[in-house]
This record gives structure tokens, C-alpha cells and sequence, in this order.
């Protein structure tokens, strides 16, 4: 298996109300320049998994993704491509409606919708499924960057970096349409764990920039914080972005099995003991203005 290309956990904590500048500040503090180089094919996966909106927090804003793309285009690897496998059959249709294909046509670089073959049949250390069909561009990436808006999810708890990546990539055609046919939510939490273990994310982008609260992932309300979560560790990245909604990582299934696998550092701390590194604003502050933004009032965990 390919070893993340950062191993320390490294968490960015930026604010900005322009989202594109908080992503920029953020990938500045990780040193993203030191990250790729030319030979890596760069693979970025965002989460589209409605129609909802980048407004309420349903999908990603097209101008960040510009942004990441423009920031990635400048460390020159050999190769980007956006990839996802949306829940929805008509994918196209969700990227002209909301501005992605604009994007991905302006900036010159690769569209592969992962619902689409070629595939290859990935064994999971999981019961149902036992394993999975991944479109072959899951051997060609070098590096994995996952970018996607924070949510409260009414079955996985939370969705960031890593549900992004495990329902991200299993392909519509087998999983179907949304991917249930198979028995991936019988114990989705499980799944997605497995799924963590065969996939290395390199680079999570997590905004809260809106977050959803409520009843995720699209019946929620959508909150502009400013904030968003740069990190080299994507359960490190996780364990962060879980406090902003007010829950520690053992509430989180997913993320509780993935640390005890030894998948990641879920240790964090608000002072400079810290195992997971915060780097730009602190962490109290950040849960804080998370809250305050969110209900009204600025509390933290601990």
C-alpha cells in the first residue's frame, strides 16, 4: 500500500469569509509546494453528492475548487484529475447546473467520473461488502486530496474528509443509485473504516464554509464560519473538524474504529502538548467562533 506523503498529523485551521483565501492560507501553513512533485498524478475528489447547493453546504463551491486547482497547477505534477462518483446518475447534469464543468473546461484538467469503468475489484477487510469495484485510476493516483464541506450526517454522524473518500469512489453501476444495492449502509460505519485502510488520503480540505447542522447530508442549515481545515492526516483532519460540531472521536464510529486500527492520530489537545499539530488559529478559538457562528454562542468542548 502507498504511504501518505506527509506522515506528521498536521491540522491548518484558517478563517476567512472568502473561502478560497482561508483554503490558500491553509495549504500555505502545510507548505503544499513541498508536498508534489512532477512525477505525481494528483487526484482531487469533491464532495457532489447533491443538488442542493455549495450555498447550504450540499456540495463544494466551484470557485474553491478553482482555487485548489490553481494551487496544485503550481507545484507542476505530471498529471490532475478531478474524480467522484456521485450518488446521482446524472452527475453532468449537477456539474453544468452548479459550475463545475466552467471550472474543470477554464483550467485545462481531467473530469473522471468514477461511476464509469474501466474498473478493478478491491478486496475490504469488511464483511458486507467483501470487497470492491474502484474505477483503475485508484492505482494510477500519486497523491489524494479530499475536499469537501463539513456536515452532520444523520447515519455516518459526521461527514468529512474520510466519508468523503469512502462514498466517494465506489462506483454507481455496481452500488447503485444512491449506492445501497450492495449492503454498504448495513454497516456504513464499518465500511467506511475498511475503506480508509485501502485508501491513502494525503490532503484533506475540510470547509465549514458553510457547515451543515441539523439533519445532514441535505436536509440541514447551512453556516458561513469562514472556517476551513487544512490537514496531512485525514483522521487527525476528522478528529479536528468532529469538535467544531461538538463531538469528541469516539463519537464518531468510523473515526473511533479507524484510530484503534492505528489508521491516524486522533489525539488532540487546545495547548502545545498537542499530538495532532494545529497550525494558524487555535483550536478554542476556532470551536468557539464555530459555535458562535453556528447557535449563537461561543463555548468549546473542554
Amino acid at each position: 500500500m502507498r504511504v501518505r506523503r506527509t506522515l506528521s498529523p498536521l491540522v491548518a485551521i484558517t478563517q476567512n469569509n472568502d473561502e478560497s483565501f482561508a483554503i490558500e492560507e491553509g495549504l500555505n501553513l502545510l507548505n503544499i509546494s513541498s508536498m508534489i512533485n512532477s512525477n505525481d498524478v494528483v487526484v482531487i475528489t469533491p464532495n457532489w453528492v447533491g443538488a442542493g447547493g455549495p450555498e447550504i453546504g450540499d456540495v463544494v463551491g466551484p470557485n474553491s475548487l478553482k482555487k485548489i486547482i490553481q494551487i496544485i497547477k503550481s507545484c507542476n505534477p505530471k498529471r490532475i484529475v478531478i474524480a467522484t462518483a456521485s450518488a446521482r446518475k446524472d452527475v453532468e447534469k449537477l456539474m453544468i447546473d452548479i459550475g463545475f464543468m466552467d471550472v474543470i473546461k477554464s483550467e485545462n484538467v481531467e473530469f473522471i467520473n468514477l461511476n464509469n469503468g474501466p474498473f478493478i475489484n478491491l478486496p475490504l477487510n469488511h464483511s458486507c461488502p467483501k470487497s470492491i469495484a474502484l474505477n483503475k485510476l485508484y492505482d494510477e493516483m500519486t497523491f489524494l486530496i479530499s475536499f469537501t464541506q463539513l456536515k452532520i450526517h444523520e447515519e455516518a454522524t459526521i461527514s468529512a474528509s474520510i466519508k468523503n473518500i469512502a462514498m466517494g469512489w465506489p462506483t454507481g453501476e455496481e452500488q447503485g443509485y444512491p449506492k445501497k444495492n450492495l449492503g454498504i449502509h448495513k454497516d456504513l460505519h464499518g465500511f467506511i473504516s475498511a475503506m480508509l485502510e485501502k485508501f491513502t488520503i494525503d490532503l484533506s480540505i475540510v470547509s465549514a464554509s458553510p457547515a451543515m447542522v441539523g439533519t445532514g447530508a441535505h436536509k440541514g442549515i447551512g453556516n458561513h464560519t469562514g472556517l476551513v481545515l487544512c490537514g496531512t492526516d485525514p483522521i487527525a483532519t476528522d478528529t479536528v473538524a468532529a469538535r467544531l460540531l461538538g463531538f469528541k472521536p469516539q463519537a464518531i464510529n468510523y473515526l473511533y474504529k479507524s484510530i484503534n486500527k492505528g489508521l491516524g492520530c486522533g489525539e488532540v489537545t487546545t495547548d502545545s502538548s498537542s499530538p495532532i499539530k494545529i497550525l494558524g488559529m487555535r483550536l478554542i478559538d476556532a470551536e468557539k467562533h464555530f459555535n458562535k457562528c453556528a447557535y449563537g454562542k461561543d463555548f468549546s468542548i473542554d
